[in-house]
Order: C-alpha cells, then sequence, then structure tokens
C-alpha cells in the first residue's frame, strides 16, 4: 500500500480545517475577506479530495487543477476588495 493517499487525506483535512477556521473567525469579525479565504480553502480541499479519491490518469488530471486556479483567483479578488475597501475608508 501506498502512503500517498494517506498524504492526499492529510492534506485535504489541513486544507478543510484552515477552512473551518477562517468561517470561525468570518462569523466573530464579520469581515468578507475570511469568508473569501474559507471558500478558497474549501475549494482547495475538495481539489485534494477529486486527486485523491477519483482514479484519474496523470494525463487527464489537468481540468482539476481548474478548481486550484479558482481558489487562488478567490483569494486574489478577496485581497483586491479589501485594499479598495480600506482606501475607500480612508478618504
Amino acid at each position: 500500500m501506498s502512503a500517498l493517499p494517506i498524504l492526499a487525506g492529510a492534506i485535504m483535512m489541513g486544507y478543510a480545517t484552515a477552512a473551518l477556521l477562517f468561517l470561525r473567525l468570518w462569523r466573530r469579525v464579520n469581515d468578507r475577506l475570511f469568508l473569501f479565504f474559507a471558500g478558497a480553502f474549501a475549494l482547495m480541499a475538495v481539489q485534494q479530495a477529486v486527486l485523491a479519491w477519483a482514479d484519474i490518469p496523470h494525463e487527464e488530471r489537468s481540468w482539476v487543477y481548474l478548481i486550484r486556479l479558482a481558489a487562488f483567483s478567490l483569494i486574489i479578488l478577496a485581497i483586491l476588495l479589501k485594499n479598495t475597501e480600506s482606501r475607500r475608508d480612508g478618504e
């Protein structure tokens, strides 16, 4: 038995834990930056789960990385919105 599925599950659990922590922080602070980060980490957990559980050949896995692209796009959007929001508040 290979250790790769176990390692993939541990990585997925780490992403899911980070998503839950950001979600809890969002509920406490009510800042949408944390909500975006929670969504991004949840998407990364889903992406890792698809890679671990679906028996997809290496040549056909490229579409799965679009989920990771969406997660990083969500993080970039959250940072941009936070920066424009803070500039509007400062004026």
